[in-house]
């Protein structure tokens, strides 16, 4: 516990389950940009699951601000024993650490485990709470001699702070679907008329192959997800990791901690022929956005135990993308990369992450790295523009 110039109690926590979930999760409420991710009940269940722990290179240090009994300022931070998991890679960057004889890891990270999602990492009351947060967490890595601190997928609140404190940004692109601005789509056709005619034919072509297959769907929301329902998901989960040699990074403990404190949050997709399952996508869904904003769907986890043409953009875009025109939600997020989503609509968006190395050296090399870096991706963004799959204006 310590004391800091602006009167707050900083406390570094080894767990969420040392925060009470009603104070952390009505300071995430109050952010620019709260998404399910940085809930209480997340949070917690990566680390009762023990998902995101020590022996799996995640070790948890929750960084927190208060005056008197009451939380002011909270980061959920961890200690990286390595940069799998986090979808802006930093591997070349470590590779030079080991080439000088120097030691990247540990390093310090305010991120989700596993989820490349944009939203709130340094939730606070205010902006100076926010700016002293952020010189506690600086504070923490200096003084437990961690290599550096990465924010990874910041809000612009996130930003503006570590842009004051010195802290140096690096961009990259993700695919964002959303709703129409003037005239909301009410159906998925309405969607699909907006769309020049080649990517037009081209979605309904892949529909099309998808039915032919005798393939259908069914989905089902929070409770109505059966524990039956759960673990074929998981099957699905599992065997996508494992057929790309990895073991899957969530533990089935972990969702089955989801279907219990967090039911409102999920929507299951399920992929059937004759019957049988074969497929599912899940999907996060808001269940409190920011005022004034429509909620957001996000794309998180498909599987399939079979291989049908097609089967993947269906359920893991078409899918989603229908409920969410039908169910009133203004944006579904496609995760990380994947230029093959412009064609299905999902416009390419700058994600922003943030970072600080303690090496002087270093610092500048990344520096100039990420200079020449940022460039790149606006050209990228550019050239992305210019291959709009949406219908051009009549000049």
């Amino acid at each position: 516990m310590k004391r800091s110039s602006n009167d707050y109690v900083t406390r570094v926590l080894n767990s969420p389950l040392d925060i009470g979930a009603d104070q952390w999760n009505r300071l995430l409420a109050a952010q620019q940009a709260p998404t399910p991710f940085m809930r209480h009940e997340y949070l917690a269940a990566l680390d009762q699951s023990e998902s995101a722990r020590p022996k799996t290179g995640w070790t948890p240090r929750f960084v927190t601000l208060w005056r008197g009994d009451q939380l002011q300022a909270a980061c959920a931070l961890y200690r990286k024993a390595h940069s799998y998991g986090e979808y802006v890679f930093d591997w070349a960057w470590a590779n030079a650490y080991e080439q000088h004889g120097l030691a990247y890891y540990p390093k310090a990270l305010a991120a989700v485990p596993f989820t490349p999602v944009p939203g709130s990492r340094l939730l606070a009351v205010d902006a100076p709470a926010r700016l002293a947060l952020l010189q506690a967490v600086l504070g923490w890595c200096a003084q437990e001699k961690q290599s550096s601190f990465h924010l990874l997928f910041a809000a612009p609140d996130d930003v503006a702070a570590c842009e004051a404190a010195g802290l140096m940004l690096r961009h990259t692109v993700q695919f964002h679907w959303t709703q129409a601005a003037d005239t909301p789509w009410t159906t998925f056709d309405d969607f699909l008329a907006s769309l020049a005619q080649e990517k037009r034919k081209k979605i309904r072509q892949e529909r099309r192959k998808v039915a032919e297959a005798g393939v259908t769907f069914r989905h089902s929301r929070g409770a109505a997800i059966s524990e039956k329902d759960w673990n074929f998901f998981y099957r699905c989960y599992e065997r996508t990791y494992y057929e790309h040699g990895n073991a899957p990074y969530l533990t089935r403990d972990f969702f089955r901690r989801m279907a219990s404190t967090m039911p409102e949050n999920w929507l299951l997709f399920v992929a059937e022929r004759a019957g049988k399952p074969l497929a599912t996508s899940l999907i996060a869904l808001d269940s409190a956005p920011s005022p004034g904003a429509s909620p957001a769907a996000y794309g998180r986890y498909w599987g399939a135990l079979e291989r049908v043409d097609c089967l993947h953009f269906e359920a893991c875009y078409y899918q989603p993308l229908q409920w969410c025109i039908e169910n009133g939600f203004g944006r579904f997020e496609g995760g990380a990369q994947g230029e093959h989503k412009m064609a299905r609509a999902l416009m390419p968006v700058k994600t922003t992450s943030c970072h600080w190395l303690a090496h002087p050296a270093f610092a500048d090399a990344v520096e100039r790295f990420l200079e020449k870096e940022g460039k790149g991706i606006e050209n990228y963004l550019e050239h992305l523009d210019e291959r709009s799959p949406f219908r051009r204006s009549e000049a």
